[in-house]
């Protein structure tokens, strides 16, 4: 989630270009790591249902179809900050799987919580940089969708070159996305969401499936923190893009 949420911490959807002298090119990380505390539920899930449900990192391609028990489209969700709305997404979408990346702790703590109340089987956890996870475990070609909602807009201008959705990211992103599938990305940045029209519209790979800005798709929850901006007159925007077939 964003930032500006002051009820939860702020997820890992960021990213953090590591300082470098001339000879060593600045590389993108998809995630800032932040203090956070633990709560005795979220430690409890991680102990019970991480070793089900967390997938150690590893310098191979998954087998989806080994990982979930069946053949189905695999959605990557990139930062997924506390999982309230990747739960509730994988829930109304039992016919997609879906491998959330965040680094955070206490929101893979908080996200097992759901699967375990929820008892969701169609969803898997990376605690790792979603830049590796894409390099090295998701195989070319490989995925019906990505998800990124809310990523940190790093809102003064010195910082923008830290935002996720920038033309190399996303040209790697796309390596992995199978032709057909598609992009969806979610702001409450105005700056942020022109910029991600702007960087996604650039990509001679993708299809912007609206004029502009999407209306927001339907299998994705409003959050508490975003109701409440709506009531105050604050705007999010939704962008989906696919990639050419």
């Amino acid at each position: 989630m964003s930032s500006s949420d002051p009820t939860t911490p702020p997820a890992d959807a960021t990213t953090e270009v590591a300082e470098a002298g001339p000879a060593h090119p600045r590389a993108i990380r998809s995630y800032v790591m932040r203090a956070g505390r633990t709560t005795e539920g979220q430690a409890r899930a991680l102990t019970e249902l991480g070793p089900r449900f967390v997938l150690p990192y590893t310098a191979q391609p998954m087998d989806f179809a080994a990982t979930f028990g069946r053949q189905a489209p695999v959605v990557l969700e990139i930062g997924f900050g506390m999982g309230d709305a990747t739960a509730k997404i994988a829930q109304a979408l039992p016919g997609t799987d879906f491998i959330g990346c965040e680094v955070h702790e206490p929101g893979v703590g908080a996200l097992l919580k759901h699967i375990g109340e929820m008892g969701l089987n169609n969803l898997r956890l990376v605690r790792h940089d979603a830049v590796e996870v894409l390099e090295h475990m998701i195989a070319p070609n490989s995925l019906a969708g990505v998800h990124i909602f809310f990523p940190d807009p790093w809102h003064k201008k010195k910082h923008n070159k830290r935002r996720l959705i920038q033309a190399p990211f996303v040209a790697k992103l796309l390596t992995r996305v199978a032709p057909g599938g598609y992009l969806h990305c979610a702001t409450d940045w105005e700056p942020y969401a022109q910029q991600m029209l702007e960087v996604l519209g650039a990509n001679p790979e993708l299809v912007n499936t609206a004029s502009g800005f999407a209306d927001k798709p339907a299998y994705r929850p409003l959050t508490k923190f975003e109701n409440r901006g709506l009531r105050l007159g604050h705007g999010v925007w939704d962008l989906v893009f696919r990639k050419k077939a």
